[in-house]
């Protein structure tokens, strides 16, 4: 098929929206463009007049998406960027284990979209019976058509998410992931995929693409962990994760609004990490709201050990933005200021 400015182009990486049994269970299947073809050939006509002509390309190794690494993520950008400029939108089918996280990472190396990059997935393989694929995919190619969106976002059970503002919440049913801190940016009504007025990033993005791709692969060996506060935290724990020197950045996930444990011998390895040049930032483990580091006096120590607020963002959305900064060439304070700015919708505006 010919590519058109006006097709789309939608990208297979595997998932269990492919899936086919085998003796052993689920694993990736082939041969998903005549299967989906298959599949939206039985929707009613109107509705699949209604869809944009597409072309399909897979990965070269279909993955179930609890495998991916942040390799995966910087091939997966690349992929986009090239074939980028010859379609209306993208549409990118991924497991749904850890979609956020592609999802996430595609936002900041995709900056300045002026198309769409839809993802989206399924809960059971696209055969199944009462299958969500079909619905799933079939919403996520009318989004993106739709070129007013000019982001990365997560199609999924009927609303459209930020894709830097996604988690996934559920492990077995249809409606599986959330925005918790950010509303949707559109919804599957009657039929119909509708977008929100003012809750996109195009006038933001300012439709100029600034794609950053960076090599991930120093960063391959575990090179910024996330680690959660558990009541009982030894100093040496924390040592054993900050200080060694493969690492070159952390999430920390606190409790409430921004607190840690009053012991100065966790916060010594906190200041001792941050000043040997390391990347950290905090978040809540609390799904719902944002920290302010250094609001009480519990979470005093982050703040004057140069911890860097998370503010409202999502786990998958800090990891990811670490990763992202610390592969490219910048001063530490660049780093450091580009973690507190809103780059892609991903925290509150400051």
């Amino acid at each position: 098929m010919t590519s058109t400015a006006s097709s789309l182009l939608v990208i297979y990486t595997g998932g269990t929206f492919g899936m086919v049994d085998s003796p052993d269970g689920l694993i990736p299947g082939h041969d998903i463009e005549s299967r989906l073809r298959r599949t939206l050939a039985t929707l009613p006509p109107a509705r699949q007049a209604g869809l944009a002509d597409f072309r399909l390309i897979a990965t070269p190794t279909p993955i179930d998406s609890s495998a991916a690494t942040p390799a995966d993520w910087q091939r997966l950008a690349g992929l986009i960027a090239e074939h980028y400029a010859d379609h209306a939108g993208i549409v990118v089918i991924h497991g749904t284990d850890t979609l956020a996280w592609t999802a996430a990472s595609l936002a900041y190396q995709l900056q300045g979209l002026d198309r769409p990059v839809v993802i989206t997935g399924a809960m059971q393989p696209l055969e199944a019976p009462g299958s969500d694929a079909l619905t799933n995919v079939e919403a996520a190619l009318r989004f993106a058509a739709d070129p007013r969106l000019q982001e990365v976002a997560i199609c999924f059970a009927g609303r459209l998410l930020r894709g830097a503002r996604s988690r996934k919440w559920q492990a077995r049913e249809a409606d599986a992931f959330v925005s918790p801190n950010h509303p949707p940016l559109g919804e599957w009504v009657d039929d119909d995929a509708v977008l929100y007025p003012g809750r996109g990033l195009e006038r933001a993005q300012r439709g100029a693409p600034r794609f950053e791709l960076p090599d991930y692969a120093p960063l391959a060996a575990g090179a910024v962990p996330r680690i959660v506060l558990w009541p009982g935290l030894a100093a040496w724990q924390l040592e054993a994760w900050l200080l060694d020197d493969r690492v070159k950045g952390a999430l920390l996930e606190v409790w409430g609004g921004g607190n840690v444990p009053d012991d100065p011998r966790l916060a010594g390895v906190l200041a001792q990490a941050v000043g040997e040049g390391k990347l950290l930032a905090a978040i809540s483990q609390c799904p719902h709201g944002a920290v302010a580091i250094g609001h009480y006096a519990a979470g005093q120590a982050l703040s004057d050990a140069g911890v860097l607020s998370g503010d409202d963002m999502t786990p998958e959305a800090a990891v990811a933005k670490l990763v992202h900064l610390l592969a490219q060439p910048l001063p530490d304070e660049e780093r450091r200021r580009r973690f507190l700015t809103p780059l892609v919708g991903e925290r509150a505006a400051p």
